[in-house]
């Protein structure tokens, strides 16, 4: 049985990743990274990632929308569909920030309340906007725009001028954008979420726009995740699919029980932690990601209970893979450094 661990923003940040990791015990981890074998490669982000390898080929985006919106219920058809995720705009003097719903909580009477207000004033322009879910929403459009977008996950925590929708028609998706943050701006819901503290839901974010692709790749036979595009990918290739564990140990009993031998585990804790600089987040995740999960995978390694583990981390600037079999436990030349070190 092999094992992958995706791990967005494993590391922290490199300008500062000595300060904020120092004295940071991951025991478990250090000794994974220092024997395992590694691959690098250019930066990328986890959906992209996540559709390569189950071979889904990229329109103008990762066709992430009508994926995960079969996922919701909704049904994409043959429409082009682009995600349309409510966000927070915070603004400040170093400009106009990305804030997504991983920090906020909104329920599902908001969600279709501002889809509401959107689809009264866009309906004409052949634009219907759903809210299935209400973290997941969506633009199905009569017509592909001429369009390429920036994930959600580029985007977050940064500043939205860099990462407008580029492409021919991408001047009148930037007014469509602008719109969409006038029509929201004093929604009653919004005024009520100002008065309660918490974020107003000042625009939307689109992107993963396309139409329903092929999913021909069946890279694992099952895939452990509270991600909605690992799990909607699952789906389509027919693999098992189920929820995150909260321990490795929990998981080997799971997987133990499923017929399949090639599990993805999908870990998103730390990412949040890094796009919003929270890095005392990040320290007491990674500390416990070693205790329940990297500690209990090497011990399932050395015993012969699984036979690999790779570690697949994607960054801001670089990606890598951590390949580690049972006979690489025996490096023993091969000293742990500090997580520093890897950033």
């Amino acid at each position: 049985m092999q094992c992958t661990l995706l791990i967005p923003r494993l590391f922290w940040p490199r300008d500062t990743a000595d300060m904020v990791s120092h004295g940071l015990a991951l025991p478990a981890l250090t000794t994974l990274l220092a024997r395992a074998g590694v691959d690098r490669y250019p930066a990328i982000t986890p959906e992209a990632w996540l559709c390569q390898a189950f071979e889904v080929e990229r329109q103008h985006d990762w066709p992430v929308a009508p994926l995960t919106l079969a996922l919701d219920g909704g049904e994409p058809d043959d429409a082009y569909c682009l995600r349309a995720d409510p966000i927070h705009i915070k603004v400040s003097r170093e400009g106009l920030h990305v804030v997504d719903s991983a920090l906020f909580d909104i329920t599902a009477e908001e969600a279709q309340l501002l889809v509401l207000r959107l689809n009264e004033h866009f309906a004409d322009q052949g634009i219907t906007f759903l809210a299935p879910h209400p973290k997941r929403w969506y633009a199905k459009l009569a017509r592909a725009p001429e369009l390429v977008t920036y994930g959600i996950s580029e985007v977050a925590g940064k500043d939205v001028q860099r990462y407008l929708p580029t492409g021919a028609e991408a001047l009148a998706w930037h007014g469509t954008f602008n719109e969409g943050q006038m029509l929201l701006h004093d929604h009653p819901v919004n005024q009520g979420r100002e008065a309660r503290g918490e974020p107003e839901i000042n625009s939307v974010w689109f992107w993963g726009g396309g139409i329903t692709p092929n999913v021909p790749g069946r890279p694992f036979t099952a895939v452990w995740t509270d991600d909605a595009v690992a799990t909607a990918l699952a789906a389509a290739a027919d693999a098992h699919g189920a929820r995150v564990p909260e321990t490795a140990a929990q998981w080997l009993t799971a997987a133990a029980r499923d017929a399949g031998d090639s599990h993805l585990v999908v870990l998103e804790g730390l990412s949040t932690a890094v796009t919003y600089e929270d890095s005392d987040a990040w320290r007491t995740r990674i500390a416990d990601l070693d205790a329940r999960w990297f500690a209990p995978l090497l011990d399932a390694l050395r015993k012969g209970r699984i036979t690999q583990i790779s570690v697949v981390t994607l960054g801001e600037h670089a990606s890598c893979r951590f390949t580690l079999t049972r006979s690489d436990l025996l490096k023993l030349w091969r000293r742990p450094r500090p997580l520093s070190a890897y950033a």
